[in-house]
């Protein structure tokens, strides 16, 4: 590890607040990673009659458990489960519920207060919050990871063509820049989300038309700075290709500017992702989201922990990557002084 990178992690680590909402916020990632395992209506791991059987990688018929229907088996139907234990057992997971599972039997019920079968409540579908809670923040947090990542490289990609090349390539882009910013960026993804059926990929695509330009600024001031450099001009003057420059010469040095904004851009697409499932305009109806449990907490006044479990989720994770962001920026800033 070189000298400066050192130091950069020194500084990371000086911050305590952002190590451990780094911690924090990486080990509730990891376990949202495993959420078929942690929430599921399926059985992990099933043994019967001798066999091992999947049912959460693979689907099986009834009829192998010894069942009549040759349809996929339910497995929170009290005959299979009687058919299952005679003959082996079945591994569950701790929360017997999926995103999508609708409770049954002596737990059934539309908006149940939070309890030991339920520890979060239920929603007005009889779907537990808890399971939705968990897979709900897998998909913002992946889709705001897909987000960024996209985002990004565009942006970079802009920046370093308008910062290197200057002149009236540098003019054109910010005069197109100037425009694109000005469109009202939430009414037209609400706009074309309405006309196109919501997608996590079709999503993710129309937000990205209109997240890209986060990092250009910064890029692109970088590379209008570095291009003048002694050892640029230098190797202009050999004959290196211009993309051989711009991505050997000039880019490690734009993308300390640009690492220090990630964890913001991040924090502002889950909360876009999120602003749009409240308003009905993001993901598909019945997806696990925190805008759509956000949006059940309005409409059900009478369940406040629908509300509560939405507000505390999104502010929890708001915050670990502000505290987050903040310590990437300490990180990178030279003029730093470790205490």
């Amino acid at each position: 590890m070189t000298p400066i990178n050192k130091r950069r992690l020194a500084q990371f680590r000086a911050n305590r607040r952002g190590v451990i909402s780094a911690v924090v916020f990486g080990v509730l990632f990891l376990i949202s990673l495993f959420a078929e395992f942690i929430a599921n209506d399926r059985p992990i791991v099933i043994r019967y009659d001798g066999a091992f059987y999947s049912p959460i990688f693979r689907d099986y018929p009834e009829t192998t458990f010894g069942g009549d229907l040759p349809t996929n088996a339910d497995y929170t139907d009290t005959e299979v489960k009687k058919m299952i234990a005679a003959k082996g057992w079945a591994l569950w997971p701790p929360i017997p519920y999926s995103y999508d599972t609708r409770t049954t039997g002596e737990a059934r019920g539309t908006l149940l207060p939070p309890s030991l079968v339920h520890p979060l409540g239920t929603d007005d579908q009889a779907r537990d919050v808890l399971a939705r809670v968990i897979y709900g923040f897998r998909i913002s947090v992946l889709f705001g990871f897909t987000l960024t990542v996209l985002s990004s490289l565009v942006g970079i990609a802009a920046g370093a063509i308008q910062g290197y090349f200057g002149g009236w390539v540098d003019l054109s882009f910010q005069r197109f820049l100037e425009i694109w910013s000005s469109l009202p960026t939430l009414y037209l993804l609400i706009i074309l989300a309405s006309l196109v059926q919501p997608g996590f990929w079709i999503l993710l695509g129309i937000m990205l038309l209109f997240s890209w330009t986060a990092l250009v600024g910064y890029v692109r001031a970088e590379f209008l700075r570095g291009r003048n450099f002694d050892y640029v001009r230098a190797a202009r003057a050999l004959g290196m290709l211009d993309v051989r420059i711009m991505m050997r010469h000039i880019l490690p040095n734009a993308m300390t500017a640009a690492l220090t904004y990630l964890p913001f851009i991040l924090a502002g697409s889950v909360t876009t992702l999120t602003a749009l499932d409240f308003l009905g305009y993001g993901l598909p109806p019945g997806s696990p989201s925190l805008g759509e449990l956000l949006l059940q907490g309005k409409n059900n006044l009478n369940a406040p922990w629908l509300a509560f479990t939405a507000f505390a989720v999104i502010a929890l994770m708001m915050s670990l990557l502000v505290f987050l962001g903040e310590a990437v920026r300490d990180a990178f800033n030279p003029r730093k002084v470790l205490a």
